[in-house]
């Protein structure tokens, strides 16, 4: 049984608080969601002038035009078992599902289509309609097997080994040399490879490989949501609910040391593993120090938002109706353009990935007009302004594009840590993604969320599960701070079902 916490009142001593958040990312806004329910008094401090983190949406280009300034659409929220807990829907978040969760144009007028109905993305795959329903329709029909180990902290046995056994069968083959025995034709593999390039790494290896077929078994389950009004949406519920629970958010408040922080019982901090090593320094134990300063970032991005005078004009009707668009060609393109990428290369046609809320959410332009989201890959902290080739990658597949174009506003991986700190040389997955770095980032230990200094947790996608938006790492981390710090036996999802 439970004991009951005290009021936050009866436990402020002056300016003492139970936990500060350091940090209004994704997985920040978790753990100070975790930590208010279960009564503590929490504190989240901002770096930046707005709360949301990779979640925030602003006019980046012209007045009336809101762009999604980092993260865009998102399976992994539907997925999550902290939102699922939390309930978006009942917050006043609405995710709109696109009729197609994601499309791959082809040269020739030629594309791969995933419809969120996954007979319909077999027959329009022809002869390779049946290996995607064997190897993608399966994934999606056990996503929640799947789920149960890609969102762990991957310390626990999973609940359902036989899916997770399936699944790793799955990437062994798209992960290595086998992964083209299954398919006939070229449209289906680029289809799959597209969404392996989300971890910006050569496609055929076994991390993009899990990454790719996650999110692919994700687009036929659970869908691929954009949120009306942008990401932010998500953002500002998570914010609403902390207040409400007695939680405080200060903004523009830059830290650069743990001593600038109040006293606290714990402090949570959302930062990339490089913010830890600049917060702490000296203070870290060498053997820990060490690990970090190893770790190892990946493949940049260049981000070109855009706004248009009218939708894209694709030369695949149908990807005009996808949320989100992988631009790269074949398999053999991608796969060519990625290890450019790692080599330090920028590749003479990038990756592109877009994204066109406009297709579900017409908040976001004005009447008529649409605002395009998309980023190329580059070498970690490329300077190079992308624009040209990320509008000549589009009008390779949509003629006239550049037509349309009012505005647009590039961002190269140099600057990318100056509207989020934790995309190191423009990484938005906060490290390379190899096996290695996603099961024991930043450091080999079995609690990877408790550093060295007492109180202090890493609570960010440099932690299990790693990035995207999930909120995940950051319930792992309060997890332990609630049974490490303030003796509560507690599984911090029933704390945000109200059950515990």
């Amino acid at each position: 049984m439970t004991t009951p916490s005290p009021t936050p009142a009866a436990r402020r001593r002056g300016d003492d608080v139970d936990v500060v958040v350091v940090g209004s990312g994704p997985n920040g806004l978790a753990a100070a969601v975790v930590c208010a329910r279960a009564g503590l008094s929490v504190e989240v401090v901002e770096g930046a002038g707005t709360l949301g983190g990779g979640m925030r949406t602003q006019e980046a280009t012209l007045p009336g035009f809101r762009h999604d300034l980092c993260s865009a659409v998102h399976p992994m929220a539907v997925a999550s078992p902290f939102f699922a807990a939390f309930d978006l829907a009942a917050h006043g978040v609405e995710m709109l599902q696109p009729e197609v969760a994601y499309a791959q144009p082809l040269d020739g007028g030629r594309a791969g289509i995933a419809w969120r109905d996954l007979e319909r993305t077999v027959d329009g795959l022809g002869v390779d309609g049946p290996a995607w329903r064997a190897l993608v329709g399966r994934l999606a029909g056990s996503w929640r097997a799947t789920a149960d180990v890609a969102l762990s902290d991957f310390r626990s046995l999973p609940h359902h080994p036989l899916g997770a056994a399936s699944f790793a069968l799955a990437v062994l083959e798209q992960g290595t040399p086998a992964w083209d025995l299954r398919f006939r034709e070229d449209v289906a593999p680029a289809l799959l490879t597209g969404v392996g390039s989300h971890a910006i790494a050569p496609p055929r290896r076994l991390a993009p490989a899990a990454g790719g077929l996650w999110l692919a078994g994700l687009a036929h389950a659970v869908g691929w949501p954009i949120p009306r009004g942008g990401s932010q949406s998500i953002a500002d519920a998570l914010v609403d609910d902390v207040r409400a629970h007695g939680g405080t958010l200060r903004t523009g408040e830059h830290v650069t040391s743990l001593g600038q922080l109040p006293r606290a019982r714990a402090v949570l901090l959302d930062v990339a593993a490089q913010g830890l090593l600049d917060l702490a320094g000296d203070q870290l134990p060498t053997g820990y120090r060490r690990w970090l300063e190893r770790w190892r970032y990946g493949g940049g991005v260049c981000k070109v938002d855009y706004a248009l005078s009218g939708p894209v004009p694709w030369a695949a009707p149908d990807v005009g109706r996808a949320g989100t668009v992988h631009l790269a060609g074949t398999r053999a393109e991608m796969q060519a353009a990625e290890r450019a990428v790692v080599a330090g290369r920028h590749a003479e046609r990038p990756v592109v990935l877009a994204s066109q809320p406009g297709v579900v959410d017409r908040s976001r332009a004005p009447e008529g007009s649409e605002v395009l989201w998309t980023y190329a890959h580059v070498p970690n902290g490329s300077p190079r302004d992308l624009g040209d080739a990320v509008t000549a990658q589009v009008e390779r597949f949509a003629p006239g594009f550049s037509d349309l174009v009012l505005d647009r506003r590039v961002v190269p991986a140099s600057r990318q840590q100056e509207q989020e700190p934790n995309n190191v040389g423009g990484d938005i997955a906060t490290g390379a993604v190899t096996p290695w770095q996603l099961l024991m980032r930043p450091v080999p230990r079995w609690d990877p969320y408790r550093t060295p200094l007492p109180g202090v947790y890493l609570a960010s996608a440099s932690v299990p599960p790693g990035p995207a938006v999930h909120g995940m790492a950051g319930v792992h981390a309060a997890g332990r701070v609630l049974r490490q710090r303030f003796g509560r036996r507690v599984d911090p999802l029933d704390v945000v079902r109200g059950a515990a």
